[in-house]
């Protein structure tokens, strides 16, 4: 097996190295005078198994294009076969028609890692599950509920506890959370008048001395859980913490959740950590590179990656 790192992500990908005790690929990945990327593999990879361990994260677009590059790099390169591993997997918010005259743009970026050459596909709590469906290869769908579930268990009454949706889009996902640990469900009921901002109107469950956990897959603004936590508070919850897999975290969206209500906001490192985050007082990363290396040693041994589920 081999593993290959582009730039959005260095610190996972050197963490899921150590895991695998696979060495990383040397690897050229620069830019021109213009930003055009461009790519190096310094090393034979003709019949191996490559991994590429790229999220398409801030910038995005060069992130992907990076991802791109290097799949079909690794084509030329004769790979036997090409996996890419997208721990945070961009454009993914946008999976339907919003409106007339609007893109699927998760499905256009799906036909394009596809058309670049890769032969699998390994992600980490998509936005909609239905994103599975736009690749028209084999792809495996991680959850990051297992690694929040050791934390939580580690830091935390499991009696006093109770599990919040911050909307009724993220049911699922809370359910099952509060299931593994055996906890009461709550719903915030938001309003969304325009993008990137939201409005709490209700919460559907009874937080009264309980300490709240939130549960979601990205945290952008930030704005979704300091209200929130806000309505929770106001309840009578005891405390208020979230946990979400992918931190984007743009704009002032860290110094928002900083001066917030919330006692912390738990992320994983699926999206490399800026300054601004590691300064931060309430925000705090667990690493998601254990899971990720055991479903890479799982998929090179042809063996069964659902059982990470568990």
């Amino acid at each position: 097996m081999k593993l290959v790192a582009g730039n959005s992500n260095k610190s996972l990908a050197e963490q899921i190295s150590a895991y695998l005790e696979v060495p990383l690929t040397q690897c050229l990945v620069r830019r021109f005078a213009d930003q055009e990327i461009f790519v190096e593999v310094q090393e034979n990879v003709r019949g191996e198994d490559v991994f590429v361990i790229q999220s398409t994260s801030y910038p995005a677009n060069d992130h992907l294009m990076e991802l791109l590059i290097l799949t079909d790099a690794l084509r030329r390169a004769s790979a036997r076969r090409v996996t890419a591993v997208i721990p945070y997997y961009g454009y993914a918010r946008q999976d339907r028609k919003a409106g007339p005259r609007t893109p699927i743009s998760a499905k256009l970026v799906a036909n394009l890692i596809v058309r670049a050459g890769a032969d699998r596909v390994l992600t980490l709590d998509l936005h909609a599950g239905q994103i599975q469906g736009f690749f028209d290869i084999p792809t495996d769908n991680l959850f990051a509920a297992p690694v929040f579930t050791r934390d939580i268990k580690e830091r935390y009454e499991l009696g006093n506890i109770m599990v919040v949706s911050p909307d009724v889009g993220g049911v699922v996902r809370a359910r099952a959370l509060a299931k593994r640990i055996d906890a009461p469900l709550a719903i915030v009921d938001k309003r969304r008048e325009r993008p990137g901002e939201s409005e709490v109107m209700n919460v559907i469950g009874s937080p009264e001395g309980r300490d709240c956990i939130l549960v979601d897959d990205i945290v952008d603004s930030g704005g979704t859980l300091c209200n929130a936590a806000d309505a929770l508070l106001a309840q009578g919850a005891t405390s208020v913490t979230a946990y979400i897999t992918h931190g984007v975290l743009s704009g002032g969206a860290v110094a928002r959740v900083a001066n917030s209500r919330l006692t912390e906001l738990v992320i994983s490192n699926s999206i490399e950590a800026t300054e601004a985050m590691i300064a931060a007082p309430n925000v705090r990363s667990v690493s998601i590179a254990p899971l990720i290396g055991e479903a890479i040693s799982r998929t090179a041994l042809e063996e069964s990656v659902s059982s990470l589920f568990d």
